[in-house]
């Protein structure tokens, strides 16, 4: 009885404990449903650290590898590892390099103070008030480079207060650090960090996804961040048209908001951002943006006004300005930029003609002079193509009045004059003002960003045709664009290419060889590894290796053919000649009847099967040069004692010992390329075998008895086809076309009107 009690108390013990347990881990279950994981806000207020979009991903699977560094940032880089500071590349460098694009520029980040990167360089200087860098010369070129140090003064703890231990697994004190200066940055697509030599790409903003999707997202709140600063909008302009972004929803709506606030901007800043726009291969869709958000206006009022007055005149006509800039940009690129003297020069030519129209043949003139840099050759141009010019309103006047050489020259100095003029309309504000005071319509800021220097080198680019128009004789060693000229400014290739520019707007399409002028290719699948692994295969050293191999081989191939075709039309002219030397004879008795024909056939193929005759004539055909004559002389013997046995035509017989002879000439003539020095001897003995070629003809006459039909064989070979043999066989390769063509001239007069005969056609 004291058991059962003990073991009743026991087995109530056991479950009033388990429906505690039970009841404790259902209230920490709703309690974890009432509660989630803590997410870190920023103590500023401009949004969460969402953990869980930061990625560390394999750069290789990217397709980026270390051959795409140049060597001036990668040896900046490679110090700075060595010193013990950790090091990246960051900002749109990356970006680039996941778009599988060539960078502008290579810039780098580090843990080292300013100071000290300037002590590990000697070519080195601090810049900035605001965000200092330290420019690095090295190897011609210049890289710049950031301090994480830099970033953090300017903290000041908003990134959120929280320690190393409440980051995610796998994360640690680095990634923070990188983490806080990304969110200073301006965009998502301009935050990603990179390290080559572990070849890791760091996103601690979602940046990849925003590639993928094509979106340019700022890391703050837009409106924030425009007003932190007032420049990233005209750099948000320049990515998106540049890489063919479109905006969120916040980005446009505070661009609209704030595109004022870029009055506020330095001249020079604005000078920097609207040359990056113009001058690396995405001026036209700039233009475009720019037009959108009602910025040109601010920046560039006559063209504003101009292209907002012809699209309510001409309606959907194009526009003579954005294709000049749309040509312009098939030329240049980001790794191949002009100097901002050419889209200079490009405004101040379209503002002149806006201001004075022209005639067609005189714009054409100007363009044709610039590029080819000779007046004669330029005017030459001018009037071949004068048919073709695109006409444009209400920049050129269409007129079809001929202008003569001397007033052609008056009119194109005149118009170099009025476009150097033009240039103060963008660098002078008191005569840009007055210029806008003809249109009422548009307000104008009298914002004006390009300095007179740069003013000046834009008219140096037409000083040619304000003096010694006539006698320019400017010569070009290529007409291949020499790009490293062109971005230092160079005067005489800022003309080639502006003179390209304007006939491509014309409608001149300009051969230059064979050249073809590259193109940057944007890769919007970059993102896609086997895309990416497609292209780099397609540029291994292997590929490159085996590419050049067959190249070779088809080189030699190719002149195989040639060498094969040269002496296949010898061996034609040869037989041509053969034939020719058979004049006189007259065959059409044997074509009354086909069967005649067909016996004559039989009793020609049973001569040559005769086992007396065809012995020597393998002996002619294999003999060496010394015995083919008289070989020769032995096989023909055997053939007259045989013609009246079969019935052959004396002249049959001839024409086969004619085609024998050519058969043993063509095993003789390598024997004599290989034992003779020159031409000579060659010749030499050309004429020998027409000789014994003659010697036979006229033993195969002698024996033949006489008829009508016959008698013409007694005349003289030949003597003008023997003479287009031995042009032949000693001129050299390039003669040989002009040779062949005078034989076969010559024979289709001997012919003319004269009737097939047989042994043409046996032939």
């Amino acid at each position: 009885m004291a058991m059962s009690s003990l073991a009743a108390a026991k087995s109530k013990s056991f479950l009033s404990r388990l429906k505690t347990l039970l009841t404790f881990q259902n209230f920490n279950h709703t309690l974890t449903e009432m509660c989630p994981p803590p997410v870190f806000e920023r103590d500023d207020g401009v949004g969460e650290i969402e953990f869980s979009k930061w990625r560390k991903l394999d750069a290789r699977k990217m397709g980026i590898n270390q051959s795409m560094i140049p060597m001036s940032p990668w040896i900046v880089l490679k110090i700075l590892k060595n010193e013990g500071f950790e090091a990246y590349f960051v900002g749109g460098c990356v970006r680039d390099l996941v778009l599988n694009r060539v960078p502008k520029d290579f810039d780098v980040i580090t843990s080292a103070a300013l100071t000290q990167v300037r002590k590990k360089f000697h070519r080195s200087m601090i810049i900035g008030r605001r965000f200092p860098i330290c420019q690095v010369n090295i190897k011609g070129s210049v890289v710049e480079v950031s301090s994480f140090q830099t970033g953090a003064q300017h903290n000041d703890g908003k990134d959120g207060k929280f320690s190393v231990s409440q980051l995610p697994k796998g994360c640690d004190k680095k990634d923070l650090a990188r983490w806080r200066n990304c969110m200073h940055r301006d965009f998502t697509v301009n935050s990603l960090f990179f390290d080559p030599f572990v070849n890791k790409i760091y996103d601690y903003a979602d940046a990849l996804s925003d590639l993928k999707l094509s979106k340019l997202r700022t890391l703050i709140p837009a409106k924030l961040s425009f007003e932190e600063d007032c420049a990233r909008i005209l750099r948000a302009l320049r990515l998106a048209a540049r890489l063919g972004l479109s905006f969120s929803e916040d980005t446009e709506s505070a661009i609209h908001k704030l595109s004022s606030s870029i009055l506020s901007l330095a001249k020079s800043r604005i000078l920097m951002e609207l040359n990056y726009m113009l001058s690396y291969g995405a001026a036209e869709p700039s233009l475009s943006l720019l037009r959108r958000f009602h910025l040109l206006e601010i920046l560039l009022p006559l063209q504003e006004a101009h292209l907002t007055q012809q699209a309510h005149i001409s309606g959907q006509r194009p526009s003579m300005l954005m294709k000049l800039f749309s040509n312009l940009d098939k030329l240049v690129s980001c790794d191949r930029p002009a100097d901002s003297s050419l889209w200079v020069a490009i405004l101040a030519f379209h503002l002149a003609l806006i201001s004075n129209p022209q005639h067609p043949l005189v714009v054409l003139t100007v363009a044709s002079v610039l590029f080819h840099g000779k007046w004669e050759e330029g005017v030459k141009f001018a009037r071949q193509h004068a048919q073709e010019v695109q006409i444009y309103i209400p920049e050129i006047a269409s007129c079809s009045d001929s202008i003569s050489d001397d007033e052609l020259a008056d009119k194109v100095s005149e118009l170099a004059v009025q476009v150097q003029n033009s240039v103060c309309f963008l660098s002078e504000a008191e005569i840009l003002l007055k210029e806008m005071a003809k249109f009422p319509a548009f307000e104008c800021p009298g914002l004006v960003f390009v300095p007179k220097k740069l003013g000046a080198s834009a008219k140096q680019i037409f000083d040619v045709l304000v003096r010694d128009l006539t006698s320019l004789r400017t010569k070009r060693a290529s007409m291949e664009i020499n790009y490293d000229s062109l971005k230092k400014g160079n005067a005489r290739e800022a003309r080639f290419v502006l003179g390209q520019i304007i006939l491509h707007t014309l409608g001149c399409e300009l051969v230059i060889g064979d050249e073809v002028m590259r193109k940057d290719k944007i890769r919007l699948h970059a993102l896609d590894p086997e895309k990416n692994a497609e292209i780099l295969a397609e540029n291994s050293p292997l590929v490159v290796d085996q590419r050049k191999k067959t190249d070779t081989k088809r080189t030699v191939k190719a002149a195989n053919y040639v060498e094969e075709q040269v002496v296949s039309k010898k061996q034609k002219l040869f037989e041509k000649i053969g034939g020719l030397s058979e004049l006189g004879r007259d065959m059409d008795q044997m074509l009354t009847a086909d069967t005649e024909s067909m016996d004559l056939d039989g009793k020609k193929q049973d001569l040559l099967e005769d086992d007396s005759c065809s012995e020597a004539a393998k002996k002619c055909r294999k003999g060496k040069s010394k015995e083919t004559g008289s070989l020769l002389q032995v096989y023909a013997s055997k053939m007259l004692e045989k013609a009246d046995s079969h019935g052959v035509p004396r002249e049959e017989i001839k024409s086969m010992l004619e085609t024998l002879k050519f058969q043993a000439g063509k095993h003789e003539a390598p024997v004599k390329e290989q034992k003779t020095s020159g031409d000579e001897e060659y010749k030499k003995s050309a004429e020998k075998h027409l000789k014994l070629l003659e010697q036979v003809n006229n033993d195969v006459a002698r024996k033949q008895p006489k008829c009508k039909e016959s008698c013409l064989l007694h005349q003289e070979p030949d003597t003008e086809q023997q003479n287009v043999v031995v042009e032949y066989i000693g001129g050299n390769v390039h003669q040989n076309r002009r040779v062949l063509e005078k034989g076969v001239n010559h024979k289709n007069e001997k012919l003319e009107g004269r009737p097939q005969t047989l042994s043409s056609l046996f032939k």
